[in-house]
């Protein structure tokens, strides 16, 4: 299968007053696992559906390696789409739903028998041919649904949150499964979600959405580790943010003071953020310690909850001074390790590198 780049250039949409996508700049490479993500109404469906010809912008472009297709038909732009509802021919058996995108394009009733096979193969269900889609599971059809949309070739696969319909298991299941033949084929996918596991873990990219604009672009490790923004920090996965004060850097870190207090700590510096500037520091949940004892150098803070969640054990805290968000400290669950109880009093402490300063002022 041949793959190609996408670039979207100042492509915009409104309805009526309502901004669906302000004015974005993209580019997909060739080949290349690229996740929209964000919460409902931030505009990722929006640009997939410009994208995949369904809607026409207000403005801007839409390439696909070096051609213009902004105005061109959702059937000559080489693209093929997955869906969460498989939109699967009921009275078809499995072989001929998947030869049918070859039939439209008039392609040899045995040509395309034996490129349906092939597809039935590369998805690994070759022996349901001649079934018929209510004689699948969901994730057999998902899998067919997919296999559709490979077998006539197209350049660009676009996904539209096509594992929602499906359960935990058998979507994490196919979570592999789509990684597996994005791998064999190299085709250039651009995958709707507002699941953040699914976009950690499939993702070679992630262009995380907020209002209608593009928040941050960057690898899944990027964006969970270096937030540009408070809107990333808290949307992606779990997270402390703490209200403080920028003080001097030194080398790669800054110098902080959290709260009213002001207690003493280090962050990550950030080129954006000038002394005196109000920030906030993120530090993910299993890079903060807890000890059981009270320091007035560090943060003090009170046991809520403790919760086993199987791997791991959450500890939940109500920070002494009131003007402080509560945290969550996350840590390996042991058989006989240390064990918290609602009401310990605690003391907080992390590793300047683990801690990420973010100016209140900048957007990405």
């Amino acid at each position: 299968m041949s793959s190609s780049s996408l670039t979207v250039q100042k492509l915009a949409k409104r309805y009526g007053d309502f901004i669906a996508l302000a004015e974005t700049d993209l580019t997909v490479t060739e080949g290349e696992f690229l996740t929209l993500l964000g919460p409902s109404g931030s505009g990722k469906t929006t640009l997939l559906s410009l994208i995949a010809g369904l809607s026409r912008p207000d403005h801007g472009a839409v390439m696909i390696g070096k051609t213009d297709v902004t105005y061109s038909a959702p059937h000559s732009r080489d693209i093929g789409v997955v869906f969460q509802n498989y939109a699967l021919f009921p009275h078809m058996t499995i072989l001929e739903n998947i030869a049918f995108p070859l039939k439209m394009r008039k392609v040899g009733a045995e040509e395309a028998r034996k490129r349906a096979q092939e597809a039935l193969e590369m998805i690994r269900l070759p022996h349901i041919a001649q079934r018929y889609p209510r004689e699948l599971s969901g994730g057999q059809q998902q899998r067919v649904a997919l296999a559709r949309c490979m077998v006539y070739r197209p350049s660009i696969i676009l996904m539209d949150e096509p594992l929602g319909a499906l359960d935990k298991k058998l979507r994490e299941h196919m979570q592999l499964e789509i990684k597996r033949i994005h791998r064999e084929l190299g085709a250039t996918i651009i995958y709707v979600t507002h699941d953040q596991e699914e976009a950690m873990t499939m993702s070679d990219r992630i262009c995380l959405m907020n209002s209608g604009k593009i928040e941050q672009l960057g690898t899944p490790a990027d964006l969970y580790f270096r937030p540009k923004t408070l809107f990333v920090a808290d949307f992606l996965g779990e997270s402390n943010l703490l209200p403080a004060t920028a003080g001097r850097s030194q080398g790669e870190l800054m110098n902080v003071e959290i709260g009213p207090q002001r207690v003493a700590a280090q962050a990550l510096a950030n080129n954006e953020v000038s002394v005196g500037d109000a920030i906030h520091i993120m530090i993910r949940p299993q890079n903060l310690t807890i000890e059981k004892a009270e320091a007035k150098d560090r943060i003090s803070a009170i046991v809520s909850d403790v919760m086993v969640t199987g791997s791991l054990t959450k500890i939940y805290m109500n920070a002494v001074d009131a003007s402080l968000p509560a945290l969550v400290a996350a840590f390996p669950t042991r058989l006989n390790g240390d064990q918290y109880r609602m009401g310990d009093k605690v003391a907080l402490l992390w590793q300047g590198a683990d801690a990420i300063a973010i100016s209140e002022k900048t957007r990405s």
